[in-house]
């Protein structure tokens, strides 16, 4: 596939180790979706491509937007963070209107569609530290006038998508928002004396303080402890990694997505992947993403201002934090929690709106000092 410089008067070339990228996490996405997802969508749906159709249709409706937020020049989007940050407010709080599910809140359902405000959300936030960061200058080294307004802001939007159940985003909007503290010059002394510490007591004390998270917390350590209950989805996790073995079993011959595994489409699709096509097919995917992560620390290297900078870390910080915390709960690294693997796990809210992501990180490669080496 050849792919068009894309220049303008004021434009270079993106970033096409980026791009390629996310195109091949996004294919592999597709094709594994419909390997995960066809049998329980024959016994639940009638239709083994009923998730296949829905999810390409998502990944064509990305690709669009990718392509209109590549070509829309970044610094254009300042003007509208603030109206963003107000937007994500009422929506984080219309979902308490609709029926939860398994327990949790976090969609908007409009018959056959539905929209999950936290995605938008994480991403929101990342606009306002940049622009907000980059208009502070020196005065992030100051704790009290440069640190805290930021973990208060941040930490708003994050209480109200932890209500809705959602203590995993919650999470990845903390952390990244500490990541872009840190590269902004935010005082070591400040962010691991005393943010970092907090940051960690205040997830041990949401974390213990549900029964289901306290649950969650304990099985984890020894999931054959309760097999049947909240260790079940971690056990099959281990089935479906063990059995793929170095090689898989062959594309679409998974066992434990035949009803063993719950949904193995939406957060424990690795599983499936490991299962089918074993250690080489995980290593390819981990590949993909230490990639990604490396040429979006590129770009936000070669940005022409501390605007692009902060953007473009705030950006990549989101897909690595959400990639490491996937595949560390899929392997029993961590307690599980439900964060999508970005561009491969279904749902339409959080593929289309990292695409658009993407087609933001790619307008910020396109407008780099000097020329890109790609």
């Amino acid at each position: 596939m050849r792919v068009g410089k894309l220049k303008n008067k004021n434009m270079g070339q993106m970033d096409y180790g980026i791009f390629y990228c996310v195109i091949l996490l996004l294919a592999i996405g597709v094709v594994m979706v419909y390997s995960a997802s066809s049998y329980y969508a024959m016994f639940k749906n009638n239709d083994s491509m009923y998730f296949l159709k829905k999810q390409l249709l998502f990944a064509v409706l990305g690709i669009i937007v990718l392509c209109i937020t590549m070509s829309i020049d970044y610094h254009k989007l300042k003007q509208y963070t603030a109206l963003m940050m107000i937007a994500c407010i009422p929506l984080l709080l219309l979902v308490f209107l609709f029926q939860g599910v398994n327990g949790a809140q976090r969609w908007i359902t409009l018959g056959p569609l539905s929209f999950q405000p936290s995605e938008l959300t994480k991403y929101v936030v990342v606009f306002f530290l940049a622009k907000s960061i980059e208009a502070k200058g020196d005065g992030i080294k100051k704790f009290s006038t440069g640190i805290v307004p930021y973990l208060v802001v941040s930490g708003i939007y994050a209480a109200l998508v932890l209500a809705e159940k959602n203590l995993s985003i919650a999470s990845v909007i903390m952390i990244v928002t500490f990541i872009v503290l840190f590269s902004a010059g935010g005082r070591l002394k400040h962010l691991f004396g005393i943010v970092a510490p907090l940051m960690i007591a205040a997830a041990t004390v949401f974390t213990l303080g549900e029964g289901y998270r306290r649950a969650r917390m304990l099985n984890f350590l020894n999931p054959w402890k309760d097999p049947t209950g909240n260790g079940y989805q971690l056990i099959q996790s281990f089935y479906s990694l063990g059995a793929g073995g170095i090689t898989g079993l062959g594309l679409g011959q998974s066992r434990q997505k035949t009803l063993y595994m719950p949904e193995p489409h939406n957060d424990f699709i690795f599983a499936i992947i490991g299962e089918e096509l074993g250690l080489i097919g995980c290593m390819f995917i981990i590949t993909l993403f230490i990639i990604f992560i490396w040429r979006g620390i590129k770009v936000a290297m070669k940005a022409k201002d501390s605007y692009g900078t902060l953007l473009a870390i705030g950006i990549t910080s989101v897909i690595a934090v959400q990639s490491l915390i996937n595949i560390a709960v899929v392997t029993g690294s961590m307690p599980v929690t439900g964060v999508p693997l970005p561009f491969i796990s279904y749902g339409g809210t959080s593929l289309v709106i990292n695409m658009a992501a993407m087609g933001v990180l790619l307008n910020i490669s396109r407008q780099a000092e000097g020329k890109a080496d790609n």
